[in-house]
C-alpha cells in the first residue's frame, strides 16, 4: 500500500523541490552561487562524468538552486524531470535539439509568438531543420502536413498574442497516430490553468520570464519531460535511442528509461549548447512560483472583467478573449483550461493602425513593454513590434493584425484598469 500523501497544487508550488539546507537549516532554497563542486575523490569524479552517479560537476550543467526549481516545475506539470535554461527561446531549441537532424522538420501552429515564428521559420534553417506552419484549429491539416521527415509537433496552449486555446486532446491524437512527440508551450496558461501532459503532450516548455516568475525580474526557460514517449520505437530519434559516442556508446533511452530526455538535455544539451540558467534567476523564479495559483486566479478574474467591458465599448471592434461567452474557443476552454482562459488577449480597435498607436501612447497604468505575464498590466502593438519581422499574411495568421493591440492583464484593481482603458480609447478616437 502506498502511504505517500497526494498534495494539492497550492502546497506543491511552495514545497516541491524545497528542503531545509542540510548544512545550515535554511528554510528557503539558498542561492548556490558557485561555478564548480569539490569531488569526494577521483572515483567519484569519474562516476559523475560517466553518468553513473547523479550529482554536481559544474554549474553549466547542474546547480542545487536550479535543481530545486527543476523538481518543482516537473512536479507541478506532472512530468518526470525538467531542464531549466536561459530563456524561453533557449527552451524551444533545447526541446528540439535531441529530436531533429539535418533534413528534418517540425509541424508548428501558425498561432505562435512572433519570435517563435521567426525562430522556427528562419533561424533553425542554420541547423538544417525546417518548419511547416499549419492552422491547428484543423487537426486534419496538421495530420496532412506530417511526412517521413517530421520529428515533432509544436503549439502553444494559449496562443500569444490572441489568447486562442489549442485543442490539445485533438492534436495529441494526431501526434500519437503518427508516433511523434507533441511539444506544448504552456507559458501563457501555466500548470495552474492547464497541464498539457494530461492532454497528451510529450514535452512542455515555458518562458519562465512570464507568469512563473511573475514580476518581470528575470529571463529563463524550462523543458519538462512527461516520461511517456518511447524514443526507441521508430528509429527516428537516434540521439536518444542509439549509442552516444561522447559517453562510450551509452544509450540514453535504454539506460535512463523515462528520464532519457531529461538526462540528455543536461548531459548533451547544456554541456554543448551552454544555455545555462543562473542560480539567482532560479531563486527569483522559485519565489515567484510560490504564489502562482493566487496570481493566476486574480489574473483570470481581472481578464474576465476587462474583456467583458471592452467587448461593449463603442471604439472596440472585437475582443479575442476565449473566456467570453461568444468566443469560438469557449468549449475548448472548458476542457483544456477549465479554471480560466488566462489573461492575454487582443483588442481590435476601430480606427485601425493609427488608433492603436494613439491608444498605446495614451495609457497610464498599462506599461508599454515587450513582455507579458507580469503582475503589472502590459500592452503592446504586436504588428509594429513583436510580430514586426513577419509578413502581413503571417501577422494575420498569428492574430497580430495591424488594427489590434495585445493586452496582458495584471493583478491591479480592475476598476482602475477599466478607467485607464476608457480614457485611452476615448483619446485615441478624439
Amino acid at each position: 500500500m502506498n502511504d505517500t500523501p497526494t498534495y494539492g497544487f497550492d502546497t506543491l508550488q511552495i514545497h516541491a523541490g524545497a528542503r531545509p539546507d542540510p548544512a545550515t537549516g535554511a528554510r528557503q532554497v539558498p542561492i548556490y552561487q558557485t561555478t564548480a563542486y569539490v569531488f569526494r575523490d577521483a572515483e567519484h569524479a569519474a562516476a559523475l562524468f560517466n553518468l553513473q552517479e547523479v550529482g554536481y560537476i559544474y554549474s553549466r550543467l547542474t546547480n542545487p538552486t536550479v535543481a530545486a526549481l527543476q523538481e518543482r516545475l516537473a512536479t507541478l506539470e506532472g512530468g518526470v524531470g525538467a531542464v531549466c535554461c536561459s530563456s524561453g527561446h533557449a527552451a524551444q531549441i533545447m526541446a528540439l535539439f535531441p529530436l531533429m537532424g539535418p533534413g528534418t522538420n517540425v509541424v508548428a501552429s501558425t498561432r505562435l509568438y512572433g519570435g517563435s515564428i521567426t525562430q522556427l521559420s528562419q533561424t533553425i534553417k542554420r541547423f538544417g531543420w525546417s518548419a511547416k506552419f499549419v492552422d491547428f484549429d484543423d487537426p486534419a491539416a496538421v495530420e496532412a502536413a506530417i511526412d517521413d521527415d517530421t520529428r515533432a509537433i509544436f503549439c502553444e496552449t494559449i496562443a500569444n498574442p490572441g489568447g486562442v486555446i489549442t485543442d490539445l486532446d485533438a492534436i495529441a491524437a494526431v501526434a500519437n497516430k503518427a508516433g511523434l512527440p507533441l511539444i506544448v508551450d504552456n507559458t501563457t496558461a501555466t500548470p495552474y490553468l492547464c497541464r498539457p501532459i494530461e492532454h497528451g503532450a510529450t514535452l512542455v516548455v515555458h518562458s519562465m520570464t512570464k507568469y512563473l516568475t511573475g514580476n518581470g525580474t528575470v529571463t529563463g526557460g524550462v523543458v519538462i519531460d512527461s516520461g511517456n514517449f518511447d524514443w526507441s520505437a521508430s528509429g527516428k530519434f537516434p540521439s536518444l535511442s542509439e549509442p552516444e559516442p561522447a559517453y562510450h556508446g551509452l544509450k540514453f533511452h535504454e539506460t535512463f528509461g523515462p528520464l532519457a530526455f531529461t538526462f540528455h538535455g543536461i548531459a548533451i544539451g547544456l554541456r554543448d549548447l551552454g544555455m545555462t540558467l543562473n542560480p539567482q534567476a532560479a531563486h527569483y523564479t522559485l519565489m515567484g512560483v510560490e504564489t502562482l495559483s493566487l496570481r493566476m486566479q486574480r489574473h483570470v478574474e481581472n481578464a474576465n472583467s476587462v474583456a467583458k467591458w471592452l467587448e461593449g465599448h463603442p471604439h472596440v471592434a472585437g475582443v479575442t478573449y476565449a473566456g467570453l461567452e461568444g468566443s469560438p474557443y469557449k468549449e475548448i476552454e472548458s476542457r483544456i483550461c477549465p479554471k480560466g482562459a488566462g489573461a492575454l488577449f487582443t483588442v481590435q480597435l476601430k480606427g485601425g493602425y493609427d488608433a492603436c498607436v494613439k491608444f498605446v501612447d495614451s495609457l497610464q497604468i498599462f506599461s508599454h513593454v515587450a513582455n507579458l505575464g507580469d503582475t503589472r498590466s502590459l500592452v503592446i502593438h504586436s504588428a509594429s513590434t513583436t510580430h514586426r519581422q513577419l509578413t502581413t499574411e503571417q501577422q494575420e495568421a498569428a492574430g497580430a493584425n495591424p488594427d489590434v493591440v495585445r493586452i496582458s492583464i495584471g493583478i491591479e484593481d480592475p476598476d482602475d484598469l477599466i478607467r485607464d482603458l476608457d480614457q485611452a480609447l476615448n483619446t485615441a478616437h478624439g
